[in-house]
């Protein structure tokens, strides 16, 4: 094995001056960041025209009740169904594996709660039969996230005929919009609140936010709660 080529060693008054040194650029790194999620606040909305179908847990359902009657929505197209190869499964065949990448994504994803109370409701949908996305769910312990079947062409139509992509969605009424996409290297950094929450077209929902006028916004820390206690207020 190549031995490692470490940084130098110093003092504690060495190390810390160079972390505030680095903490500038980090911060610069956070400014960035929000100004980023403010432009997606502010990306024009595209109509959803087509009646889109999915079979899910209790039967067909459509688009709009994916939203579980709330303003927003983020689908995850989760690469798990017959064209998933080995070579994307990773050590196993379909149906007892799907994709790893998505499955590593599965696994980091926060309580959904946290969306929820955000008006925000977060869902996978997969080619596989539900049968199939019932035992994946139980065995990798995924029991919270809503998971659909695509039946139509949902999936071609909003950025992922195959693979992964994350779409956004909001609602006013029952018209729907499509309001951002993310897919390849952007997927990777998916999974907690703040960075779903930072793709839709709400934000955070937070005072110190820039967002158009009239969005809604509340203090922060103040909505934040037990994932199991929402219902309380």
């Amino acid at each position: 094995m190549m031995k490692m080529k470490t940084p130098p060693i110093v003092s504690a008054q060495e190390w810390e001056n160079a972390r505030e040194e680095l903490l500038v650029k980090e911060k610069e790194l956070t400014r960035a960041r929000d100004a980023m999620a403010a432009e997606r606040r502010r990306m024009p909305w595209m109509a959803v025209e087509k009646d889109y179908r999915f079979e899910g847990p209790n039967g067909m359902v459509n688009l709009l009740d994916l939203f579980e009657k709330r303003r927003q929505l983020i689908v995850y197209r989760f690469f798990y169904g017959l064209e998933v190869t080995n070579s994307y499964a990773e050590g196993g065949m379909y149906p007892e594996r799907g994709c790893a990448g998505c499955s590593f994504l599965a696994d980091q994803v926060a309580h959904p709660a946290h969306l929820n109370a955000r008006d925000t409701t977060l869902a996978f949908v997969s080619r596989a039969p539900q049968s199939e996305i019932r035992g994946l769910k139980k065995r990798m312990g995924w029991a919270e996230i809503p998971w659909y079947t695509i039946i139509d062409d949902f999936d071609a139509d909003f950025g992922v005929r195959e693979m992964h992509g994350t779409n956004a969605f909001i609602r006013e009424g029952e018209r729907i919009f499509r309001t951002y996409f993310v897919n390849n290297r952007g997927d990777e950094a998916m999974g907690s609140t703040w960075s779903y929450l930072d793709i839709t077209a709400l934000g955070r929902q937070e005072e110190w936010e820039d967002s158009p006028s009239g969005y809604p916004q509340t203090p922060p820390y103040r909505w934040w709660n037990y994932h199991d206690a929402y219902g309380e207020h």
